[in-house]
């Protein structure tokens, strides 16, 4: 039977997974991103983001001090309909204490800290719903340095694909080594001003080497990797072959008259974990498999 209190083991788990121990995609796309690079600094960078990687898992303590905001997205199965926003801020509460996570929740204005990661509209909570037999919640810590490199561009239809590849390139010259790359790029393309940049985050949930389905947006995603890789900002903006680990780009139809194009950075440490809470109440971690569930 699935309880506030499973819920609350559930959030509290992968949150700690997600702080602690990268996915498999992010920590193979890094290696490999060391294995070819040749220049000693980038290469350097690179090994110790690795170094860190290890040492955070055997701790087991977070791999960066800005453990972020958490946005959460919950999917309803069939039949699974439950209130289960105070079960999650109970798990992100326990896990701020615990594992332990920096209080960054703050009011916009007085910065006034509760110190729990909690406040009002925080965790921030996306409400989905599917044919499925069990609820899945999936996290995503958002750093700060990452988050601040956000863009979005409103482009008129005529500047098609250029407009969004000259906007994206530009995104990134700006930002710089500022979100800790290498970083992965989500982009939304089309919708609405919110809607192609809730795209963006949610593209951060997909894994790096899972192009999209649509063959003309997987081309966009290749091209845009390439390019943004020749720029030569490289690991920690000191240089590199290496400057993104992947482009991901979800997208929706659009207003006839309107383009618009939405880019958020995630940086090297690029947290997520998904797990499932079937019917009976037990918990299957998706992205953070434990021993026996491979």
């Amino acid at each position: 039977m699935i309880t506030e209190n499973v819920v609350k083991q559930a959030t509290f788990e992968l949150l700690r997974n997600a702080v602690t121990v990268l996915p498999r995609d992010i920590n193979e796309a890094l290696k490999k991103a060391y294995e070819t690079e040749e220049e000693a600094i980038p290469k350097m960078q690179l090994k110790n983001i690795l170094d860190n990687i290890e040492l955070a898992k055997a701790g087991p303590l977070p791999m960066c001090q800005d453990t972020g905001i958490h946005i959460f997205y919950v999917t309803y199965g069939k039949d699974m309909i439950m209130k289960v926003e105070e079960a999650i801020k109970d798990g992100l509460r326990e896990a701020t204490k615990s594992v332990p996570l920096r209080p960054n929740a703050v009011h916009p204005l007085t910065r006034n800290n509760p110190g729990d990661n909690t406040g009002l509209k925080m965790p921030y909570i996306n409400y989905r719903f599917s044919d499925e037999d069990f609820l899945e919640i999936a996290v995503m810590p958002k750093g700060a340095g990452s988050e601040n490199m956000s863009a979005l561009k409103m482009l008129t239809p005529s500047q098609g694909l250029a407009g969004i590849k000259e906007f994206v390139l530009n995104t990134m010259v700006n930002a710089g080594g500022k979100p800790c790359p290498p970083t992965i790029i989500g982009m939304g393309i089309g919708g609405s001003a919110d809607i192609s940049m809730k795209l963006a985050k949610e593209a951060l949930l997909r894994p790096v080497n899972a192009p999209n389905k649509d063959p003309q947006i997987a081309e966009l995603e290749k091209d845009l990797y390439e390019a943004i890789n020749t720029l030569g900002i490289g690991p920690m903006g000191l240089g590199g072959k290496t400057t993104v680990l992947g482009v991901n780009i979800e997208y929706a139809y659009c207003h006839t008259a309107s383009l618009p194009v939405a880019v958020n950075i995630q940086c090297w440490a690029a947290r997520r974990a998904t797990a499932r809470i079937h019917k009976d109440g037990s918990i299957e971690h998706i992205t953070h498999p434990k021993e026996g569930e491979i």
